[in-house]
C-alpha cells in the first residue's frame, strides 16, 4: 500500500455559468480565425476566474495576443488531467504516439543503468514511467497535480508513495529523502520558466543522481532567440541551449541530449528533446 498525500487549497466562488459562456465564446472566435475577438472573450475568462482552470492565459499567448506566462497555471493543469483521467493512456499512447518513458528507459540502459535506490518521478500521471522503470529503482515516488491521475496510479500499485501536488513545489518543499533518479517525462510543457524546477531537482538530488527528462520545441526561427515560448498547443516550447543554461548553473553535466518525437497532434510530429543529466559533486 502506498503513501496518497493530498494537499488542495480552497477556491474562490466563481460565477460558473458567466466563465462557461465566455470561454465557449472565446473557443469558437478562435476556431473562426477571429483572434483579437477572441482574446478579448480570454481576457474576459481571466477576469472571472483568476485561477484560470481554462488556460486562458496560454491560450492567449499561444495566439501572440498576450504576455507569455511563466508556466501554466496549476488549476489549469489539475483540471485539464483530471479531465482525461480516465483515457488518457488511450489518448497519449494509441491516439498521440507517445513513448518517451520508453526512450528513457532506453536511455538510460545505454549510459546510466543503475540500479537507483530512490527514483522520483514528477508528474507521473497514470503510471505510464513507473511501469517502465520499476525495476530499475528499489523504491519509487510519484507526483502529480490531479489528483484523479493519482487514484488511476494508486490501483496499479507500482509506486511506493504518491503525492498529489505541483512538481516544482514538491522539489521545492517536500520533507522526504532525497533521490538518486528523478524523471519528468511530460513536465516541462506546463513550465516556462525553469530556474525553480532545477534549482528544486538540484536540491533534492544525492550527489551523482542522475536526471531524466522530455521537453518540446519549435523551430530556432519560431523562437527567434527566445528561452521558451507558448507553442500552437498551448504548451511550452523550450530552446535547447536554454535547456543547457539551466543544467549547467544548477550542476548538472548532460550525458546526453537528443532529438525526439514526443508526440503526434492533428497528425503532424511535436518535436522535443531528451534530455539525461548527472548531479556533479560540488566544489
Amino acid at each position: 500500500m502506498s503513501d496518497h498525500e493530498t494537499g488542495a487549497a480552497e477556491a474562490s466562488p466563481v460565477d460558473e455559468e458567466a466563465l462557461a459562456e465566455a470561454y465557449n465564446r472565446a473557443l469558437a472566435l478562435e476556431k473562426a480565425g477571429d483572434l483579437d475577438a477572441a482574446a478579448e472573450a480570454y481576457r474576459e475568462v481571466l477576469a472571472l476566474d483568476p485561477a484560470d482552470h481554462g488556460g486562458a492565459a496560454v491560450r492567449l499567448a499561444s495566439m501572440g495576443r498576450g504576455e507569455t506566462p511563466t508556466r501554466a497555471s496549476e488549476a489549469y493543469v489539475a483540471t485539464l488531467f483530471d479531465q482525461h483521467a480516465g483515457e488518457f493512456e488511450s489518448i497519449l499512447v494509441d491516439q498521440l504516439g507517445y513513448d518517451v518513458p520508453a526512450l528513457v528507459r532506453q536511455a538510460l540502459e545505454e549510459i546510466a543503468p543503475g540500479p537507483y535506490e530512490r527514483m522520483l518521478d514528477l508528474g507521473c500521471g497514470t503510471g505510464l514511467a513507473g511501469e517502465v522503470l520499476r525495476d530499475m529503482a528499489a523504491h519509487i515516488t510519484g507526483v502529480d497535480l490531479s489528483e484523479t491521475m493519482i487514484e488511476v496510479t494508486d490501483e496499479k500499485e507500482l509506486y511506493d508513495a504518491l503525492y498529489v501536488g505541483d512538481a516544482v513545489d514538491f522539489l521545492q518543499h517536500a520533507d522526504v529523502e532525497p533521490f538518486d533518479l528523478i524523471t519528468a517525462t511530460d513536465v516541462l510543457p506546463y513550465l516556462g520558466e525553469l530556474e525553480a524546477f532545477f534549482e528544486g531537482a538540484a536540491e533534492l538530488a544525492t550527489e551523482g543522481a542522475v536526471l531524466a527528462f522530455s521537453s518540446e520545441t519549435l523551430p530556432d526561427e519560431t523562437l527567434a532567440g527566445r528561452p521558451f515560448m507558448v507553442g500552437p498547443h498551448q504548451r511550452f516550447a523550450h530552446a535547447q541551449a536554454y535547456l543547457g543554461k539551466m543544467l549547467a548553473d544548477h550542476g548538472f553535466a548532460g550525458l546526453a541530449i537528443g532529438d525526439i518525437v514526443v508526440r503526434h497532434e492533428m497528425g503532424q510530429p511535436v518535436t522535443g528533446h531528451l534530455v539525461i543529466a548527472r548531479k556533479q559533486k560540488a566544489d
